[in-house]
């Protein structure tokens, strides 16, 4: 008898339980992929640390090198939170024009937060003085970031016309390449903005750029596509 007295009600209760199903299985999944991701950050900075201590490198250039990494896994993480947050937002509703103003405004905030702005907090935390650059504010950096941000958006669109059965593989894929270019580009942060004696701290460290990649990934790929979409099914359910 309720179901028939208030149909709408049940039929949100429904979707709902279906929202959180998806979030809880997300998180689940961005968990372990920031865990393994942030280790192979590690392993990266242990070569590369050892090699320029047998070959006598000097620090200004390895840093160089470091910044250049950054910016490279920086612009290259901006294409798979882009193209993330459009698939996930398309799996929910159908506003292209929604799809897209989330897709370019959100990722750009979180992909700042998880590879600038919290790996930043995180070394001050640990007592070294941070410096904090965040590349929309810069005019070079901007013109290479806006480039990435298009391609991420074209290739947003493109996975979401894929068969539905498809879709799987390619989220599971895109998710944990997404997760590793995050934590390079924080890990590679790290070091190129003033934290020269990571393997110090190497234990903390670890612990909380994990923090800073997996919080950030995940609202960025989930919470916010997902809220959005059902804000905007809920408005075409009361007109």
């Amino acid at each position: 008898m309720k179901l028939d007295t208030h149909p709408k009600h049940g039929s949100h209760e429904h979707s709902h339980r279906e929202h959180e199903v998806v979030l809880r299985e997300e998180l689940a999944c961005h968990l372990p992929y920031g865990t393994f991701s942030i280790a192979i950050g590690f392993i990266f900075l242990s070569v590369i640390h050892f090699l320029s201590l047998g070959f006598s490198i000097p620090a200004h250039a390895i840093r160089g090198g470091y910044h250049i990494m950054f910016h490279a896994f920086h612009y290259l993480h901006l294409i798979f939170a882009i193209s993330g947050t459009f698939v996930a937002f398309s799996r929910f509703s159908r506003d292209m024009v929604r799809a897209v103003i989330v897709s370019l405004i959100f990722p750009a905030i979180f992909c700042t937060l998880s590879d600038i702005a919290l790996p930043a907090i995180a070394g001050r935390m640990l007592g070294v003085p941070m410096g904090v650059h965040i590349c929309f504010f810069s005019l070079p950096d901007l013109m290479n970031v806006i480039p990435f941000m298009f391609v991420g958006l074209i290739t947003g669109y493109a996975i979401s016309r894929h068969h539905t059965e498809s879709l799987g593989f390619i989220s599971l894929g895109s998710h944990f390449i997404h997760i590793l270019i995050s934590s390079l580009a924080a890990t590679f942060y790290t070091v190129s903005y003033g934290f020269d004696d990571w393997n110090t701290l190497m234990g903390l460290l670890f612990l909380l750029l994990v923090i800073a990649v997996v919080i950030p990934c995940t609202v960025s790929d989930v919470i916010v596509p997902l809220y959005f979409s059902r804000h905007r099914a809920k408005k075409d359910e009361k007109h």
